[in-house]
C-alpha cells in the first residue's frame, strides 16, 4: 500500500483544481444555492465532456473510464474544497454504484453508459420520514403489477432527487428489501424539493402512488449491494470533507497570518496557534482514514466494510469542528451572511449527518469487529 499519489493522479487533481476554480468561485456557489435546480446544466455537461468525471469509476465496456476509487478520491476532495453546487456525489457515488453493486448485467448495461456520458443524474433513494439509514427503517411497499411492479410509499431527504433522471429506489416486498429503478418523470411520482440548512447540496422528498418501476436484480437480495453502496459512498464522502476541512484550516491560516490586532498578527497569539495546531493535526489525520478508505474500496479489500465506518466518523467531526474553529479565529466577520465561512460549516453539518451521523457509524463499527 502506498499513501502517495502517483504523478497521473496528481495531474488529475491539478486538473479538476483548475476546472474548479474557474465553474466554482464563490460567487457561482452563492447563485446556484439559491436556485431550486442547485446546479448548472453547462458545467454539468462540461465535466462529462472535457474531464470524464460522471465516467471515472464506471468500467470500459459499460461506457466508462475504467478508473479506481483512488481517483474518485482526488475528485471529491477538490470538489469538496470548492462547495461544488452539482448532483455529482448523487450520481456518481450513490446511482451508478447502487447499479453496479446490484448485480443485474442487464440494468447495468442499460443504464450506466448514460452515467458516464453525463446524460444521466442519478441518485439512490433509502431514507424516509424516519431518517434511518439501515435497512429495517425501509417501509416502502413494491407489489408486482402486470409484468412489473409499483411502489407506493414515500422516500425523503432523497440527495438532489427533484432532478434526477433515475432514482433507485430501496423498497420492501415480501421477500424482503428490494432494489428498483424509476424514471425522474414516471407517473405517479411527486418530487418536492425540501428547505435545508445546507442550501448547496439540495435534496427532496419523493412521494410513489403505484408508481411504475423496474426490478433492479432479483427479489428480496437488495441487502448486500446496498450495503456496499453505503460503504463506498461514506468513503467518497469522506473524501469530499477532508477536501472541505483542508479549505477551512488554510482559509483560517491564511487569516491568522494577515489580521492585525494589537500591533501583531493573531497568529502569533498564543489561543489562535492551538486552534490552528489542532486543527491540522484532526485534518491530517481525517486525510489518513480517507485514503485508506479509497484504497480499500478501490482493492475491493474485506477492510472496506469496517474503515468505511471509521472514515465517515472521524472526518464528519474533523470537518465540523475546522468549520466551526474557522469561523472562531474569523471573529466577528466569520459569522456574517457575505463571509463564506458559514457555506463551509453548513456542508460540514449536513455532511455530517448524510448517511449516518458519527454516533450511527462507530456503532456500526463495533458490530463489525466483533465487540
Amino acid at each position: 500500500m502506498n499513501f502517495a499519489f502517483s504523478e497521473e493522479q496528481e495531474e488529475l487533481r491539478k486538473a479538476v483544481h483548475r476546472f474548479l476554480a474557474d465553474k466554482s468561485p464563490e460567487t457561482e456557489v452563492r447563485r446556484l444555492m439559491e436556485t431550486t435546480e442547485g446546479y448548472d446544466p453547462a458545467v454539468w455537461s462540461q465535466m462529462a465532456d472535457q474531464l470524464g468525471l460522471q465516467s471515472l469509476t464506471i468500467p470500459e465496456d459499460l461506457g466508462g473510464s475504467g478508473f479506481g476509487y483512488v481517483e474518485l478520491i482526488v475528485v471529491l476532495e477538490e470538489m469538496g474544497a470548492a462547495l461544488l453546487c452539482a448532483p455529482y456525489f448523487s450520481t456518481v457515488a450513490l446511482g451508478a454504484n447502487a447499479l453496479l453493486t446490484s448485480g443485474d448485467d442487464q440494468a447495468k448495461a442499460e443504464l450506466l453508459p448514460g452515467i458516464a456520458s453525463g446524460e444521466t443524474i442519478a441518485t439512490l433513494a433509502i431514507t424516509e420520514d424516519n431518517g434511518r439509514w439501515d435497512f429495517s427503517g425501509i417501509t416502502l411497499e413494491a407489489t408486482k403489477a402486470g409484468g412489473g411492479w409499483k411502489l407506493s410509499g414515500h422516500k425523503n431527504y432523497v440527495i438532489d432527487g427533484h432532478t434526477a433522471d433515475l432514482v433507485l429506489v430501496a423498497g420492501r416486498t415480501p421477500e424482503g428489501v428490494t432494489l428498483f429503478a424509476v424514471a425522474g418523470d414516471a407517473d405517479g411520482l411527486t418530487r418536492t424539493a425540501l428547505p435545508t440548512m445546507d442550501q448547496t447540496r439540495k435534496q427532496a422528498r419523493l412521494e410513489f402512488a403505484d408508481t411504475p418501476a423496474r426490478l433492479v436484480g432479483t427479489e428480496g437480495s437488495a441487502e448486500a449491494g446496498l450495503s456496499k453502496t453505503l460503504d463506498l459512498a461514506a468513503v467518497a464522502l469522506a473524501a469530499e470533507q477532508v477536501g472541505g476541512a483542508q479549505r477551512c484550516l488554510d482559509n483560517a491560516v491564511e487569516y491568522a497570518k494577515n489580521r492585525i490586532q494589537f500591533g501583531r498578527p493573531i497568529g502569533s497569539f498564543q489561543a489562535i496557534k492551538h486552534k490552528c495546531a489542532d486543527m491540522l493535526l484532526e485534518v491530517e489525520s481525517a486525510k489518513s482514514a480517507a485514503y485508506y478508505a479509497g484504497w480499500a474500496a478501490a482493492e475491493d479489500s474485506d477492510e472496506l466494510p469496517v474503515v468505511a465506518s471509521l472514515a465517515k466518523s472521524y472526518c464528519s467531526e474533523a470537518y465540523f469542528h475546522a468549520a466551526a474553529e474557522n469561523i472562531q479565529i474569523h471573529g466577528g466577520i466569520g459569522f456574517t451572511w457575505e463571509h463564506h465561512a458559514h457555506l463551509y460549516f453548513k456542508r460540514a453539518k449536513s455532511s455530517e449527518l448524510l448517511l449516518g451521523d458519527p454516533a450511527y457509524h462507530r456503532e456500526l463499527l463495533a458490530q463489525r469487529i466483533g465487540i
